[in-house]
Order: C-alpha cells, then structure tokens, then sequence
C-alpha cells in the first residue's frame, strides 16, 4: 500500500497520464520519466513508443527548438554534452548558460529551459537577434567569469572591453553586453572633452592617468573608448574684429595655440591669433572682451596698463585719445569708462587740479605744474586731461543783465562779494558761488511782496506790487537778492560788518550785499492793536490812516469805548542819514503812535463829565491829541520828533459806553430824542398836508363847475343829431328797400348769365377733349401704320440684301468660269446633238410668231440639190 500510493503520487505529479502508445513525429520528443530509478530519458522521433508501467511521460510531445540564421537563444542550467553517450545518464550544469545559434534543430533535456521563452511550446521569444555593430559603433562587453576568448586572450572577471563595428557579434556565456556604443560626430569649431576612468594609452599614444581630461579636435565621428568618458561637447568661440577671449591657465600647461602657460598666466585672444578658438581643459575664459572704441572727441585712461612684456604696471595709468580702437589687456581697466573731451565755448572753461608734478605741455611756455596746483583753461578749444589733471570743475560764464548779480566767494581769502551786471562773468580757479542764508521770515516775505500778517490786516494789499515771481517757487541763494520797494516807503538795510545802516526808498529796487540783511519791522495791527501781528520789510511813509480802538472813562466813571482813526504820514528829509535813520528808530510806530494818542485822550477825558462829553466829544478828542494854540483854536497836526511821524487829522468813528446798563439808557435817551423829532417833524408834515388838501379841493370845485358846463353843451349837441338821425331813419327804409329788390334782380341776372357761360365753356372743354382724343387716336394709328411698314420695308431690305448675299455667295463659291459653263452647256448640248443629227441649220420659234416660208424654201432646195 505505501508503494502503490508513492506511486500514484508521482504518476499525480506528472500531469495526466497519456495514453500507452505515443507516436513521435520527426523533430518531435518527448521526456519519460522512469518511477523505478527515477530518471528521466529523452526520445526524439519518428518512433512509436509504448510505455511501460513504470514510465510516465513528463512533457511532450514537444517541438524541436529551431533558431533561424542570424538569431541565437540562451538555454538556462545546460546538460554536459562533452561526455554524452546514449544509454548514459548526463550530468546537468546547474547556473550555467550556454548559447546557440543557427544549426540543426535540437530537443532541450531535462532540467534544460530556454532563456525568456513563455512556455515550453512557445519559444518564440527566447530566439534573439544576433547583435549587429554598424559601421563608427561599438559593443561595450564585461566579463563574467575569467576565461580565454578565442584570440587567445585571458579575460578576468570585470573587465570590460569593446568590439568596433562594422560586424555581427556572437554572444557567449562568460562575457555581458554592456551596451551598445554610439559615434560622437565632432563638427567644425567643436572638440569633444574626454575623461579617463582609470590609466591607459590612449589612441593618440599619450598615456591617460586617471581623472585626466583632454580634448580630441578631429571632425568626424568619434568612438569613445571603453576607458574613457564623454564629459561634453566644447563648442568653439567665434572670434570677430570687435571681440577676444580672456583666457586664464588654470594648471601649468600648453595653450590651444601650442604656447606653454603656467598656472594664473592670463592672456587675450584675438582675430590675429585665430578666427575660432576652443580653449583647453587646462585654461578657462574669463570673459568675452569687446574692442573698445574712442571716436575723435572721446578719451579714456587705462589703469594698470601692460607693457612690452605683457606684465601689468601695477599703479600706473596710461591716457589713450581717439580716434583708436583696442582691446584691454588682462588686469587692465578703464577709469570712469569712456570719456567725452571737454568741449568748450567762448564763455567756458575748466578748473585744473594737478594730481602730481609733470610739464604742463598744453602752454607755450611749458610751466611745471606741482601737486595741488590750481588754474584755469578758456575756451573755446577741445581739451583731453593728461593723467596727471583732475578736472576739478567745469564753468560757464554767468550772463547778468542790469539789477542782475551772484555772490562769489574766494576760496583762499575767504572774501565773499558781489558781482553786478550789465555783464558776463566767469569764476576764477579760487572762487566759488556763495549761497547767502536768510531768515525764514524774510524767505516768506520775499514770497509775499515784503510783508506777512493775517488775511483781515488791511495793510498786507500793500505789498501785492512788489511780489517777485522768482521767489514764488524757491529762490536762488547764489543769486543778489533783490527788493522792490514799493512806492512812498522806505527800506533800512543793515550791514553786519561794516555796522552801518543804509535807507532806500520807493519806488526802488534794493539790492543785498553779502553782509547785508533786511530791518524787519514787526508793526501792531489789527483792532484793537495787536503787537507784533504785521511783519515788514519797508516802511510805508504814507499819507495814510490808522484806526484803534480806545477805552476812556470820565470823571464820573462813565467808561466808554471809541474807535478812532487819523491820518499820518512822515515828515523826512531824504538825503539826510540822522533824519533817514529816525524813520526806524521806533520799531513799532503804529503802536507807538496808537499808544500816545490814547493817552493824550484819556487824561483828557478823565477830566470831563460824560454829559459834556457826550455832547462835544469830537472837540475835546482834537483838542487833547492836537492840543490849542494860543488864541484856543485846535492845532491842525501834531508830530512825533522820535521818528517824524505826523498825524493830521482824526476820526471819532464811534463811541459806546463800556458797562451794558448805561449803554442801554444812553440807547433809551437817543431813541426819545429820536421819536420826539420824528413826531415833529410828523406834525408838520400832517399841517402841511391839510393845507394842500383844502386848496386841492377848492381846484376841484371849479374843476366840477367846468365840467357840468363842458356836459351840458355836449348834451345840446346829442339832442340835434338824435333828430337828425330819426328823419333819416324815416325816410331811408323804403329807399333801402327799392334798392334791395334791384340789387336781388340784378344778382340773380348775373348768376343766370354765369350759369350760362360756364355751361358754354363746359361743352367748349368737352368738345375740345373729345377732339384730342380723336386726334391723338389717329396720330396713334397712323404712328403705328407708319411703323408697321417702316418694318416691312426694312424686312424686305433685309431680305433683298440676303439673296443678294445669298446670290454672291453662290457665285463666289461657283465661280465665274463654273457659271460661264453652265450657261453655255445647254446650247452646246444642242449643237452637239443637232451635229450628231446631221441638221445643218434650224429654226427655232414659239409658234405664237407667223414665219415667212415661201422664200426660204427656194432657199433650202436649192442647197439640197446642189448637195445631190
């Protein structure tokens, strides 16, 4: 039972068992596996074979593995043929490969199984294509195992090597295709840049040491070698008239040019060494270097330049003019770029500033210049700077016209003054503009036209004339800066150095000098005064007023509150500096003079009774601001000796009492004043109106009177033409009436004879369209008629003319001799056959016409008997 059931396991284990008789076809086989001694044999056809009972068929029938010329297949762990005899048992190589390629068929063995086949039927895909190198290709293959190649040559495990087409490569078990090598095609201007994976001779027969980079410039293609790697492709640099290379050796070597560079030589490579150039892996390009070019009125200066030896002179500098073109050498380096020559005019010129000694050539005299020299060249002239200048500055001359100036300072002296016009100036080699600073508030009034204060200030209108539109926007600092004084004022301008004080006065135009500022003046304004709320730079010397206002209070404490306002203008003598200078000795004259005339009115009013004063309070306030002379009239000015200052005269606008109680009495008193007046003046202008009442009603009694007379009269006159018009009325109605009915009559003899006439023109017109209608009828018909034969003429015409045509044609195409012919045929006809008859002569007639006979007869027996 155990051995039944082993068995019967394996007989399981070999698939379905197949019948007792299998019969093989040729290149056919099947594997039959012995159960006794567990061996598995191999038999091929054609056979029949018959198992037996401890066999069982394994696999098959099974094709033959066929490999077609030009393909190979890989059998996996191969059977061990070199010591095949039939009947043995075989040994099988287990890990091992073993290709074949085109030959007889042949059956796989046990054990055998066919690399990248699916099935044991199907095996199309484990036969490969033999691998075929083309031409400028290579296999790249690697050792397995060591072996020898049938070269006699021994491969250890590893190595790798290649076979370079054109040929057909036959695969074996110890050696793996790498992979398949493709040509580099090398163009014209590029280099393939090489590195070698490990030391080795090259083809070129240097020896390649691992690492080493270098470059093969052959055009064409180009088979790497098994050691070496393609690091890229080098493109070659295109070297025109314009540019070059800068080229640096990064290790000590030989240039593409076949010169010897050691490590950090850098050099320049134009046009004139070479149209391309692909550097050496030794050397790299630093940067593509343009020519640079100088036209006639450009320069530059070269740092560093490169001598004869191609070293750079560290520090020096080299000025190169134009008209030139170059390339900078390595280490060299332009100073500021390139640089336009100085150009000058004939109001220009340049500041030199010698940077060391050197000859100054440019003169005739040849002067030596020293470090730190200073001077001055003038145009007009074209100017290159040697490399020994430093142009300092370049300058053009100022045009000032009249009131036209700039303020120049002198470096070395320090001395600032001031350059008037009518002129054009041109600084000198130690002088430079000076910028005069002024305070903020004159900066702001020189905007404003002289004068700064709050928009209700009556006195800002002022200075609107003498705005300046160059200081609207920022004034020029280096500029004179100038004042229009307006006109009737004066301007006090202070010299800080010299410590004087001068005075212009308006209209004028002041001018600063550089030491010199404005006296600002800073005025009271507004009501009641303010100090300080009016800035100003001129003083206005009038005539003009000034209005305050004042608290008094009397001698019975009645406070009151005027506004006043007075007229002043100053008395000076222009010419004079002690009388000018008085005109600012008072800073603030409006408050002084605001402040002096209050007092002058209170002490005044403090001594009088609010009534009196109430009544005569214009006098008393001239009196104690003019005060009386000596006959105790009012004085008609009073002047201020501090500054000139007069006033003239002096208006009491208003005055209220200051406490609301008696403001409000004196209110009170005024208006019963007031209505006490007007009710007089109302009853007398009610008397006056009743007496022009009792005269106008006195006019219009007699006017009544007249007019009751005037209707009277007009009424007689009514009366007459009433009677007048009845008796025409009487009469005329049966006047009126016979006229009517002859007017009936004769309208309605019109009307008939109307009705007449239009009835005649009615058949008129009728008649007469009836008329046209015929008329037109018949102009129709024989318009048509007309037309009718115009038509049959022309068809005939046309007709005629295509027989005529027809008939020529025919003729044209007969012709003249065909025509001839056919009119003699028919008389020749005739004669012939008359000739054929023998008739000798004939008489044609049409029997209509009688012929006489009786003389021919004779005629023709007499022929005939002289015939016979």
């Amino acid at each position: 039972l155990p051995l039944a059931r082993a068995v019967a396991e394996l007989s399981s284990s070999a698939g379905p068992r197949m019948s007792e008789v299998i019969g093989l076809k040729p290149l056919e086989y099947v594997h039959i596996l012995d159960v006794n001694t567990n061996v598995t044999s191999v038999e091929v056809g054609p056979q029949t074979i018959s198992l037996l009972g401890n066999q069982r068929l394994v696999a098959g029938p099974l094709k033959f593995v066929v490999v077609p010329p030009g393909r190979y297949c890989v059998i996996e762990d191969p059977i061990d043929r070199s010591a095949s005899e039939p009947g043995k048992t075989l040994r099988q190589q287990f890990g091992w490969t073993e290709v074949r390629f085109h030959g007889e068929p042949f059956c796989l063995y046990p054990g055998e199984r066919l690399q990248g086949a699916d099935s044991s039927t199907n095996y199309a895909r484990a036969l490969k294509h033999l691998p075929v190198v083309k031409p400028n290709h290579a296999i790249r293959l690697k050792a397995v195992v060591d072996f020898e190649d049938a070269d006699g040559e021994k491969r250890q495990a590893g190595d790798e090597w290649q076979l370079e087409g054109p040929l057909t490569y036959r695969p074996t078990p110890e050696v793996q295709v790498v992979s398949t090598i493709l040509p580099k095609v090398i163009l014209p201007g590029q280099a393939l840049r090489l590195r070698a994976k490990e030391k080795f001779t090259a083809r070129d027969g240097n020896v390649r040491v691992t690492g080493e980079e270098w470059l093969v410039r052959e055009k064409g293609a180009y088979l790497p070698d098994v050691f070496e790697i393609v690091v890229g492709v080098e493109n070659a640099y295109t070297l025109t008239l314009n540019t070059s290379l800068h080229m640096r050796a990064n290790e000590t070597g030989t240039d593409a040019m076949g010169k010897d560079r050691k490590a950090g030589d850098e050099w320049l490579v134009t046009m004139d060494d070479t149209e391309t150039y692909i550097p050496e892996v030794s050397e790299e390009v630093v940067t593509v270097v343009n020519k640079t070019v100088l036209n006639l009125l450009q320069y530059c200066v070269v740092l560093d330049p490169v001598d004869d030896d191609g070293k750079n002179q560290l520090g020096q500098k080299e000025l190169r003019k134009g008209p030139s073109n170059f390339f900078l050498q390595p280490g060299e380096r332009l100073e500021k770029g390139i640089q336009a020559s100085y150009i000058l005019g004939d109001d220009e010129a340049l500041v030199l500033v010698a940077s060391e000694e050197f000859v100054d050539e440019l003169f005739d005299d040849k002067p030596s210049r020293s470090a730190g020299d200073r001077w001055m060249i003038h145009g007009p002239k074209s100017y290159v700077p040697p490399v020994e200048v430093i142009v300092a500055k370049k300058r053009k001359a100022f045009p000032l016209n009249k009131n036209e100036g700039i303020y120049v300072q002198n470096t070395q002296t320090g001395v600032v003054r001031s350059v008037m016009g009518p002129q054009s100036y041109l600084l000198q080699e130690y002088e430079e503009l000076f910028e005069k600073e002024l305070p903020d508030d004159v900066e702001e009034m020189l905007k404003l036209g002289g004068g700064i204060g709050d928009a209700g200030i009556r006195k800002v209108a002022y200075f609107e004339s003498s705005v300046d539109a160059a200081y609207a926007v920022k004034r020029d600092k280096t500029r004179v800066v100038r004042y229009r004084c307006p006109n009737n004022s004066a301007v006090q301008v202070y010299n800080y150095q010299k410590r004087t004080a001068r005075v212009t006065f308006g209209p004028d135009l002041v001018m600063l000098d550089p030491h010199e500022n404005f006296n600002v003046l800073n005025l009271s304004a507004g009501k009641p005064k303010k100090e300080n709320a009016l800035r100003s730079l001129a003083l206005m010397l009038g005539p003009d007023f000034i209005s305050d206002v004042i608290e008094v209070e009397t001698s019975d404490h009645a406070r009151l509150c005027a506004v006043i306002a007075f007229n002043n203008h100053f008395d000076v003598k222009r010419g004079d500096p002690e009388e000018e200078a008085k005109l600012f000795s008072v800073p603030d004259f409006i408050g002084f003079a605001c402040r002096d005339i209050a007092s002058r009115i209170r002490s005044v009013v403090a001594q009088t009774p609010f009534d009196e004063f109430h009544r005569h309070s214009a006098r008393i306030i001239r009196a104690s601001v003019f005060g009386l002379d000596k006959h105790g009239k009012v004085n008609s000015q009073v002047k201020f000796e501090a500054n000139n200052l007069v006033i003239t005269n002096i208006d009491i606008q208003s005055i209220e009492p200051v406490d609301h109680h008696m403001r409000d009495s004196l209110s009170k008193s005024v208006q019963m004043a007031i209505e006490i007046a007007t009710q007089s003046i109302e009853a007398q202008a009610a008397h006056e109106a009743k007496r022009n009442e009792q005269v106008a009603r006195g006019q219009l009694d007699r006017q009544k009177l007249a007019n009751e007379i005037a209707a009277e009269k007009a009424r007689m006159e009514l009366y007459e033409l009433q009677a007048i018009s009845a008796a025409v009325e009487s009469s005329g109605q049966s006047k009126a009436e016979a006229q009517a009915q002859a007017e009936r009559l004769l309208i309605e003899c019109e009307s008939e004879i109307e009705a007449a006439r239009l009835q005649a023109e009615a058949a008129e017109i009728e008649q007469r369209a009836e008329l046209e209608a015929r008329m037109n009828l018949r102009a129709d018909e024989l318009s048509f008629l007309r037309r009718m034969n115009e038509l049959e003429i022309s068809k005939c015409r046309e007709m005629a003319n295509i027989e005529v045509q027809k008939f020529k044609q025919s003729t044209d195409a007969l012709g003249s001799a065909t025509i001839a012919a056919i009119a003699q045929a028919g008389p020749e006809s005739d004669l012939q056959m008359l000739k054929a008859l023998g008739i000798t002569s004939t008489l044609i007639t049409d029997g209509k016409s009688p012929v006489n006979l009786f003389g021919a007869a004779s005629g023709f027996i007499g022929v005939g008997s002289k015939e016979a």
